[in-house]
């Protein structure tokens, strides 16, 4: 058995892979960690501790808030929080972001964005769930608090990014852009260690991953697409939850696509929250990733923190074919 390496040593070995080396990146990398084991301690005894369901109220997206979702999300502000190296943080759930207070007067020059718990609608029913972030150098000076243009960047701007998946087993991946690693949690000694080593997409894959039930609201050159893939007898795979759905589309090679409709052209994934992060853990590992006027997600100006927007990403190939497809319909 080989030697086991730990999240915390691997971070702490990876610094110097970023240009501003001051350990307060790899400190929130590891405090994102263990955010991420207490949430994992909760899904998995949720049905024991009476916080499964729905709350009362909707998120700032008008999404239905579970009581898990509420719970991650505490964990996660808390976390950070408590740390010192976080100047900020926006969240899906709620409406606007808001500075953390100084610790012990140290400055903190980052500031972090989350979907705390991706595709909650499903843990009801014991469906994986996940937890995405993304990390950004804030822009304004450490003199003040945050302002909202230090969220407001577009991903290509990203620092680190990554997501934390609770299924069979539950699995850390980040990049700080110099390549993709996967970690996975021993429950045995309560760490990450890691798994998956300089993780690469496929060029291209035998699934596609889209919630076919909507193909009347789509467009007629998406539909299109859609069409191609059962013509060419590809393997249609879709949990609804978008983290576990990009993450067997990195491991086995793929397309993940959740385009706008006719009556929500606009999208409904959070471009802040969900698209960028994963968008730059893809391209990190070798994929592609578009909106459906094939802009780049990554370069995509923020102009709101629960922006909306369509998106389709996965093997290069694979994502390379849609693109010709649906311009082809649009022209």
């Amino acid at each position: 058995m080989g030697q086991i390496t730990t999240l915390d040593e691997f971070v702490i070995r990876r610094q110097r892979d970023f240009s501003y080396a001051t350990g307060e990146l790899t400190a929130l990398l590891r405090d994102i960690g263990v955010a991420a084991k207490i949430v994992n301690r909760e899904v998995n005894k949720a049905g024991l501790i009476n916080i499964l369901g729905k709350e009362q109220y909707s998120n700032a997206s008008g999404d239905e808030v579970q009581k898990l979702d509420i719970y991650a999300n505490h964990r996660m502000i808390e976390c950070l929080k408590n740390s010192g190296e976080c100047a900020g943080i926006a969240s899906e759930e709620n409406e606007d972001f808001f500075p953390l207070p100084a610790v012990e007067d140290r400055s903190a020059h980052y500031v972090v964005v989350f979907d705390p718990l991706d595709g909650s609608s499903n843990i009801d029913v014991n469906v994986t769930v996940g937890t995405i972030f993304g990390i950004y150098r804030r822009l304004t000076s450490t003199s003040i608090p945050v302002q909202e243009k230090d969220f407001l960047q577009s991903g290509v701007e990203l620092a680190a990014a990554g997501y934390v998946i609770y299924g069979t087993s539950t699995i850390l991946v980040y990049s700080t852009g110099n390549g993709v690693n996967g970690f996975t949690l021993d429950p045995s000694i309560g760490e990450f260690c890691l798994s998956h080593t300089n993780m690469r997409i496929p060029d291209t894959g035998m699934y596609y991953s889209l919630n076919q039930g909507y193909f009347k609201k789509f467009n007629p050159a998406f539909q299109a697409y859609v069409n191609y893939c059962q013509d060419q007898r590809l393997k249609l795979r879709y949990i609804g939850s978008m983290v576990a759905d990009v993450h067997r589309t990195l491991v086995y090679g793929g397309i993940f696509a959740y385009p706008g409709t006719l009556d929500r052209p606009e999208g409904k994934l959070r471009l802040l929250y969900e698209c960028n992060p994963l968008s730059f853990i893809m391209e990190q590992a070798g994929g592609l990733s578009f909106d459906l006027e094939m802009n780049r997600i990554l370069d995509i100006p923020l102009t709101g923190l629960h922006q909306t927007t369509g998106i389709i990403l996965g093997s290069p190939k694979m994502v390379r074919q849609a693109q010709d497809i649906i311009s082809n319909h649009l022209n």
